[in-house]
């Protein structure tokens, strides 16, 4: 049984339920204090920490490679790649205003991706190049996003590749801190989060909606957004979002690392970096994709094994390269691959802006949604 003072404070009713205290509900709840700095906010997060993919990453800033860019120009079209591309951009900037470098260490290393002579673009690499940074120039302000760095290759700490590409605005970042910050504004700006909160369901009413959660309690609120990404299936059937599990492993610490900066390679399906001396690498789901579409944490020993053997193959070092620590996040795909901010009932959001790139799309997708939830407000 709750006492008055908890029902009067933590679990009175609010203006804006939020579930998901990763990423997008973050931005999302900042969002809507600046449309409202009186809005009464409520973040409800199952987990001790965000368990998706908001700190359970591999620390990039998310800007894309060459060639994952032009696979979304094929598949999308010139205008809606670009449009994304922007969005990337322009979060990474927000991500810059509101924290320091230090406090998120931030590190603007510029990233590279290796890309096999096999690859569609390897014969007319430089002509791919060339335009891309025509149609990037205008939102990056640079003649040069991307450059070949081929002959460069063995000096970068690589080997056992055909091409190499530059990217000057690439970078790490260290995800946990990023979330933390982020945490602790949204309170000083009002916000109340409460951990270990699980919602079982909701149903919604003419003048708001009520939330049940799994311990039995209810909740109430004038609307309700949905921000669990990967997880949004389990919540939101109707909107064919498919989990994706991104395993992650980090190696132990070398004594010498050439190697620095931020990796991409197939069409961003691996990506690796420098976690100072020792070295994080990610990816390889498209061995299997349907196992991958999963929303278990556990990983596989096969990727764990593939990406090892991935390292051993194309780092440059004398050392032994071993695995120190391994995790997995779960990403959220829509059906376009481009964000989606849907009302799915009245006075119920969901946003999903992630499709593996949240660290860079959150921010700008969460102003999108509070235009839309104020309106609603």
């Amino acid at each position: 049984m709750l006492s008055f003072w908890e029902k009067d404070s933590y679990y009175a009713n609010t203006d804006v339920i939020i579930i998901g205290a990763g990423l997008m509900g973050l931005w999302s709840a900042l969002e809507l204090k600046k449309q409202r700095p009186s809005l009464s906010i409520t973040i409800v997060e199952r987990n001790s920490t965000p368990l998706g993919a908001s700190t359970r990453n591999a620390g990039f800033a998310c800007f894309g490679s060459l060639t994952e860019l032009l696979f979304d120009e094929a598949k999308l079209g010139t205008n809606a790649m670009l449009d994304i591309l922007e969005a990337r951009f322009k979060g990474i900037q927000k991500i810059k205003s509101h924290f320091s470098a230090e406090t998120i260490q931030f590190d603007p290393c510029g990233g590279y991706e290796a890309i096999p002579a096999s690859h569609a673009t390897a014969a007319n690499l430089d002509d791919h190049i060339q335009t891309l940074n025509q149609l990037l120039s205008p939102i990056t302000k640079l003649d040069q996003t991307f450059t070949n760095q081929s002959a460069e290759m063995r000096k970068i700490g690589l080997k056992n590749f055909d091409h190499l590409v530059g990217n000057v605005l690439e970078a790490g970042i260290h995800s946990g801190k990023l979330v933390n910050a982020l945490s602790k504004l949204v309170m000083e700006k009002g916000v109340t989060i409460l951990y270990g909160l699980e919602v079982k369901d909701w149903e919604s009413e003419r003048n708001g909606v009520q939330i049940q959660m799994q311990n039995g309690l209810k909740l109430c609120a004038n609307q309700l957004i949905s921000c669990v990404n990967g997880f949004t299936q389990q919540l939101i059937p109707s909107l064919n979002i498919v989990p994706a599990r991104g395993q992650i492993i980090l190696t132990n610490a070398f004594e010498h690392l050439t190697m620095k900066g931020t990796f991409h390679y197939d069409e961003g399906f691996y990506y690796w970096r420098n976690l100072g001396n020792r070295i994080l690498i990610g990816g390889a789901r498209n061995l299997d994709f349907k196992e991958e579409e999963t929303t278990d944490l556990s990983g596989t020993e096969k990727i764990r094994t593939h990406l090892l053997d991935f390292l051993r193959q194309h780092i440059v070092t004398h050392e032994n390269i071993v695995m120190d620590q391994y995790w997995s996040g779960i990403m959220g795909f829509t059906p376009t691959k481009e964000p989606l901010i849907e009302e799915v009932a009245p006075n119920i959001f969901a946003a999903i802006a992630c499709n593996g790139m949240g660290v860079a799309l959150t921010p700008v997708m969460a102003e999108k949604l509070a235009i839309q939830v104020m309106a609603n407000v």
